[in-house]
């Protein structure tokens, strides 16, 4: 598996090189390299990366706090972190120096939100989900069945209607600078307890069921109104919350399940698609005024660039090294932990979507639209982006999404 490049590296290893070269370069080293890596091939690669990062004395050293993200797990679900950091060294000639921060080191999925509000790290990568807690704008994306597919969400990611319904007001609001964003949709991913049982292929089977649920208050209505008792649990605390049966199922999507290590415990992924799962990175308001307008198109260059770059690496990702699809493919991930797809068909997901969109249970959402609306400035965020959502053929991939600067107009 693509994960296991660095079995022919030992931990003492890998500790003496970034100590030597420094963790980031360390990382961006690993993964701009292909097929098994050995330690001459990753200290050489390092060695230039150093070479290469610290041509030049930095004009701005910012800190990067990306949550349990490692080089390893960037290969599963194809976020794109390490791509911002290494083309944005390299589009500003060193002038930005990023210290990439993952595995927890520095800020969790619940909290880098928060340390980036504070100044603690200067840019993070968490779920907006999970990220909601401490800027609660972000439940604007979790509107249950605004979304049809992963390629309307790509689309919105390019749309300039982002830039006036996402960025702009989470900017004013909360301080963040909306970089840029993996897509996926979220469903029920269930534990040990169905793996003998016929695959689900009704959220009704799930009725009464004790399922995870994230940061996002709009998650919660959704998983209410579909009858599957959303249960606050941390995300660090989820594997062992499904492993010890606590919980029935976790909402969260495909990828996070395979690069959280947890596919040995989630037997059926229940593809019922009804809100995002976005991986997304900002970064400080505040850092990122002070850069100044040459280094600040660098950023916005560099973001463009990562978001072209995610949106065909994880939708191939997906498929060949996850395992989300039916038929799977033998090696993946999924398929090597007997982890079954149901991908639930039209019939199915209309059911759900009756069941607990704003579209056809308008009463059950309205404190929280109108709550997101005033902080939008006014705007109907729901039809806004359920409009914008729809300016494509529903049968479109993801792949195909033409990518645009949202900032551009």
């Amino acid at each position: 598996m693509i994960t296991d490049k660095l079995k022919y590296v030992s931990r003492r290893d890998l500790l003496r090189l970034t100590k030597q070269f420094g963790i980031s370069s360390t990382l961006l080293a690993a993964g701009g390299l292909t097929g098994a890596i050995t330690l001459p091939r990753l200290a050489e690669a390092a060695n230039s990366t150093y070479t290469k990062r610290f041509k030049q004395k930095p004009k701005f050293k910012l800190k990067f706090g990306a949550a349990g993200f490692t080089e390893k797990n960037l290969l599963i679900e194809r976020a794109g972190c390490l791509q911002f950091v290494n083309d944005l060294e390299e589009r500003t000639d060193g002038a930005i120096q990023i210290e990439f921060i993952g595995a927890n080191q520095i800020c969790g999925q619940g909290d880098c939100v928060k340390k980036t509000q504070q100044g603690i790290v200067d840019i993070y990568a968490a779920s907006t989900q999970n990220s909601a807690g401490g800027a609660p704008y972000l439940n604007v994306l979790d509107y249950a069945y605004m979304f049809p597919s992963r390629a309307s969400q790509y689309h919105f990611l390019y749309s300039p209607g982002s830039q006036k319904v996402l960025r702009d007001p989470l900017r004013k609001k909360h301080g963040l600078e909306f970089l840029f964003s993996h897509a996926e949709l979220r469903g029920i991913q269930l534990g040990l307890a169905w793996k003998d049982k016929p695959l689900v292929t009704s959220v009704t089977q799930l009725a009464g069921t004790k399922n995870r649920v994230t940061g996002t208050q709009l998650g919660r209505i959704a998983m209410n109104l579909m009858k599957l008792n959303p249960t606050p649990i941390a995300w660090a605390e989820t594997l062992d919350g499904l492993k010890q049966g606590l919980i029935d199922g976790a909402e969260t999507w495909a990828s996070a399940v395979a690069y959280a290590n947890m596919s040995p415990v989630v037997s059926q992924v229940i593809n019922l698609e009804f809100f995002c799962g976005t991986e997304h990175t900002s970064m400080n308001g505040k850092v990122f005024d002070s850069l100044g307008g040459e280094l600040q198109d660098a950023v916005m260059e560099s973001s463009y660039l990562t978001q072209v770059h995610v949106q065909a690496a994880n939708e191939a990702a997906l498929v060949n090294t996850v395992g989300f699809s039916d038929p799977q493919h033998p090696d993946t991930i999924f398929a090597q932990h007997g982890t079954r797809v149901s991908m639930l068909n039209d019939a199915a997901k209309r059911e759900a979507e009756e069941m607990c969109s704003p579209e056809f249970n308008p009463k059950e959402w309205e404190k929280w639209r109108e709550r997101i609306n005033e902080w939008s400035g006014g705007m109907d965020t729901y039809k806004f982006i359920y409009d914008i959502a729809r300016e494509i053929p529903k049968a479109t991939l993801a792949e195909n999404v033409e990518p645009r600067r949202w900032w551009k107009g």
